[in-house]
């Protein structure tokens, strides 16, 4: 059934690494529909055609998502789902993400610091506002995660931290932003139980992508565990197109070297209670932002 397309919809893959996986996928033999959001639509289709993809094979839609602007957010699911019609979803793969210290400035309306309304939030609500057609095709949801989850070591600060204009450090707020989303992973994997398979996944070390535009840090390849992009970007391909599963239904996270992380990695993400304070429901989002 490889001619039958696979159709992926996905977040964070105008550059970097989202771009790089794209690409791959673009060269594939199984044929793919493609639907991207991106702040640019036209510079993003101007790089997508330079590639030269089999457009006989492959069909690529890429719709305008501004994932710090929750009304972008559902503006892009309902042209993702018009776009979609009766077709079925396999995979949606939240990659979008950045690393920024929570100074924003007064002019900046939520609550919430962008990083995490980017991180989380918006990718949250994607989920919610997509939920009956991911269920009724049984799709995977894909997180694209990180090991900065480890730097949680106290989930009471959590609270604090992700706040507007909080002065939260960047680094300190991309580790907790990155938890509270594998909080949100094991939250819609309860959720959808029976329905859509979840994993996160790490890419790895990646320099050269668009994580870290907002700050003066530098990524290297000289550092320990550094990764290229395409490496990186077959690490999360790796989590689209896995079969092998483990037996423990919380062992969703999946590392960068392709080994499932024992959950007392991120035991501190496995508190129900915890997973369900930051994973809102539709109106409570809606309401709140």
């Amino acid at each position: 059934m490889a001619n039958i397309a696979k159709t992926l919809i996905a977040t964070g893959c105008s550059s970097g690494l989202g771009f790089e996986l794209i690409k791959q996928l673009l060269t594939q033999s199984q044929p793919h529909r493609i639907i991207l959001g991106a702040r640019n639509t036209t510079d993003v289709e101007v790089a997508f055609n330079a590639i030269e993809f089999d457009k006989a094979k492959h069909s690529l839609f890429i719709f305008p998502l501004d994932l710090s602007d929750l009304k972008g957010t559902r503006i892009f699911a309902e042209q993702t789902l018009q776009n979609l019609g009766n077709g079925r979803v396999d995979c949606l793969l939240l990659n979008a993400g950045m690393v920024k210290s929570a100074e924003e400035p007064q002019s900046w309306k939520s609550k919430w610091s962008e990083q995490y309304v980017v991180n989380h939030l918006s990718h949250h609500y994607l989920i919610h506002l997509l939920k009956e057609k991911l269920i009724e095709s049984k799709a995977r949801i894909v997180f694209v995660s990180s090991g900065a989850i480890r730097s949680v070591k106290d989930t009471s600060k959590l609270d604090n931290d992700v706040l507007a204009r909080s002065g939260t450090s960047a680094f300190d707020l991309y580790g907790s932003t990155k938890f509270i989303q594998l909080l949100n992973a094991h939250y819609w994997r309860r959720q959808l139980k029976g329905s859509c398979e979840v994993v996160a996944v790490s890419p790895g070390l990646i320099p050269g992508t668009g994580l870290a535009r907002h700050i003066d840090t530098k990524f290297t390849m000289d550092m320990p565990d550094a990764k290229s992009i395409p490496e990186g970007a077959q690490n999360i391909l790796r989590a689209v197109e896995i079969t092998d599963f483990p037996k423990n239904p919380e062992q969703i996270f999946l590392t960068s070297w392709g080994e499932w992380w024992e959950t007392d990695v991120y035991g501190l993400s496995l508190d129900q209670a915890l997973q369900n304070k930051w994973s809102p429901s539709k109106d409570e989002v809606e309401q709140d932002e």
